[in-house]
């Protein structure tokens, strides 16, 4: 990463900071401006999505309206956020085009807490590099328009036009407002046939408005949308209507009315399982669907799974507090088409559970809440070391609710690891990740990478030094059974020989061999070649589907410039390139699947005369 910051306010910092690790994130304050480029050498993540980045750590406040905009003229600019320390999930916010100029991105995020925040900036896809061009600044939070006032049984007409009030995000929009008792419920509805109706209610906040509630197709109702809502306290509340894309333009009718009476809410403890049947005579939940309502009592802190197993329905979860407010929800974590969510809860007091139809549907269902204690500790496993284990009923789940075994080792960066995973009870399943506190971050997995039924094989090469945690599992939550764990070194990726145009190579994928971000073994070659010559490289396995592939090696990354799967047959690559320019060049052997290993010829050759310009 090279970059240089501009801006008054930084100077004294830009004198002192030298230059960042690829890997460290660079300080940035609000008003700064930073010429950065991204390069080879830069950090970038695994896998077949994998892209470098350059990240920058700034300091933010509870509410305040964060702005980044990243411009490049040499790749197609992408922007995230995340909170320090957890940059390897789901980012906060995102942007690809927002600045609505060709591919140069622009982010807008209001963080709920103060804190240390990450801007990562980035291609939008592949290891593309150059110069770019970050800034930041705080936004001015909008005029919020003089809403309109509608009454819970009144009717209002109005269209939206390009002169309208606008959001933070540029949405075009009315306002309405009303009055509500705590725990009323309303039905809002809103209906177009000029654009695609969108939804929002909330409240305004220090002259901010702050969404409580969103829908754009209410069920049974096209695509127009329709909300029944439940006042959290008594107050004034605000409707937005708007439209799908935020610039629809035409006539529109909102309706406020009562709401349907919320489903009784029937007692449940955590660690208790109940039956139940939805039918024509079950409540309708807020998106209109039979719906049975259920409230438990629990802790702050304390993390519960949820699970609602049907067989006449596909099974739907909703996690609500105790004034109705949204917390989380499931459709199918639980396996064949159940629901299961694990949630930990953020204080002590009622929560209420919903359990429905993904869509229409009734039937019998059966439900559950479990405490989820904290994980226990992993146990040591050492290279070279063979586990007899068994996964027991009552033992950890994960978050689908499959038992797991845990097993921490500590390795080195680039150290490639190797975990085999077998068992006659049920099907294996093996994972590689890291620990944040109570929570697993999965890294990488494998199913049946052994290719003798259902075991596994997961073959890894590590990040980074440190620790790093195994889990051995069924791949669905009702395994369980004895199993074996095999975990060995298997050494640093073995480097690419070198050959001669001309030369024929009769080897062999093994088990032990590079594996590309794909999982995908390999046998590199290196060769020189002149700029305009025109290469043939032919690749031919009975024991693989063969994929031919060139490219470069830069500082470890391999580029990858052509490639060929099945152009000389089915299961043969014949790839003709042409070379860009004087250089040494990686030739690879490769399957086009993981797990896929046996004998091959590899041919690299000049191509026949009358295609070389002779």
């Amino acid at each position: 990463m090279r970059h240089s910051l501009f801006a008054a306010a930084s100077v004294a910092a830009l004198l002192s900071s030298g230059s960042a690790f690829a890997q460290s994130a660079t300080d940035i304050r609000i008003g700064d401006e930073v010429r950065g480029r991204l390069e080879e050498s830069d950090a970038r993540t695994r896998g077949s999505d994998a892209y470098r980045y350059d990240d920058y750590r700034v300091q933010l406040r509870a509410g305040q309206r964060l702005q980044a905009e990243l411009r490049s003229s040499d790749f197609d600019a992408y922007l995230a956020v995340y909170a320090e320390g957890r940059t390897s999930g789901d980012p906060l916010a995102s942007d690809d085009d927002g600045a609505g100029s060709g591919t140069s991105a622009r982010l807008r995020f209001t963080p709920e807490s103060d804190g240390v925040y990450i801007v990562r900036a980035r291609p939008f896809s592949g290891l593309e590099t150059g110069a770019y061009t970050l800034s930041l600044s705080e936004r001015v939070a909008p005029r919020f328009p003089r809403a309109e006032r509608i009454s819970v049984g009144g009717r209002a007409s109005g269209r939206l036009a390009s002169g309208d009030a606008e959001d933070e995000d540029g949405n075009t929009f009315d306002a309405f407002s009303f009055r509500a008792a705590a725990g009323e419920r309303v039905a809002i509805l809103l209906e177009s046939d000029d654009f695609d109706p969108v939804l929002r209610v909330g409240r305004l906040v220090n002259g901010a408005f702050v969404k409580s509630a969103e829908n754009d197709d209410g069920q049974g109702k096209g695509l127009n949308s329709y909300i029944v809502f439940t006042a959290g306290q008594a107050g004034e509340y605000v409707i937005q209507a708007s439209s799908v894309g935020g610039d629809g333009e035409g006539a529109y009718t909102l309706s406020l009315e009562q709401g349907p009476p919320a489903p009784q809410a029937r007692a449940i403890t955590i660690g208790e399982e109940v039956s139940g049947r939805l039918n024509e005579d079950s409540a309708s939940s807020d998106a209109g669907g039979r719906a049975d309502l259920y409230r438990f009592s629990g802790k702050a802190g304390q993390r519960v799974a949820i699970s609602l197993k049907a067989d006449d329905f596909d099974s739907y979860l909703e996690l609500f507090d105790a004034n109705h407010n949204s917390l989380a929800t499931d459709d199918d974590s639980g396996g064949d088409l159940n629901a299961r969510l694990t949630f930990t809860l953020p204080e002590d007091g009622d929560y209420l559970v919903e359990a429905r139809a993904f869509s229409d549907g009734e039937g019998r269902y059966d439900l559950k809440i479990e405490n989820v204690p904290p994980p226990p500790p992993p146990s040591a496993v050492s290279f070279g070391q063979t586990v007899q284990g068994e996964l027991k009923q009552n033992g950890p789940t994960d978050d689908q609710g499959r038992l797991y075994d845990a097993y921490v080792f500590t390795g080195v960066k680039d150290q490639r690891v190797q975990a085999v995973m077998r068992s006659g009870d049920f099907d294996a399943l093996v994972q590689v990740g890291r620990m944040e506190g109570d929570e697993f971050e999965e890294l990488a997995s494998d199913d049946d990478g052994l290719r003798q039924g259902t075991d596994a094989r997961l073959t890894y090469t590590l990040p980074d030094d440190g620790e790093y945690v195994l889990r051995t599992m069924p791949y669905s939550s009702s395994g369980k059974g004895l199993y074996s764990l095999e975990f060995s070194d298997r050494g640093p990726e073995p480097g690419p020989g070198s050959l001669l145009i001309g030369s024929t190579v009769r080897s062999s994928l093994t088990d032990n061999d590079a594996l590309d971000d794909d999982g995908i073994a390999y046998d590199a070659y290196s060769f020189k070649a002149k700029a305009d010559e025109k290469l043939r490289f032919t690749l031919i396995s009975n024991g693989f589907d063969a994929v031919v592939e060139v490219g470069e090696d830069k500082e470890g990354d391999f580029r990858s410039l052509a490639e060929d799967d099945d152009s000389l047959s089915d299961t043969h690559a014949r790839l003709d390139w042409t070379v860009p320019r004087d250089g040494t060049y990686v030739v690879r052997a490769r399957s086009f699947a993981p797990n896929s290993t046996g004998d091959y010829v590899l041919i690299v050759e000049r191509q026949p005369d009358g295609r070389n310009g002779r």
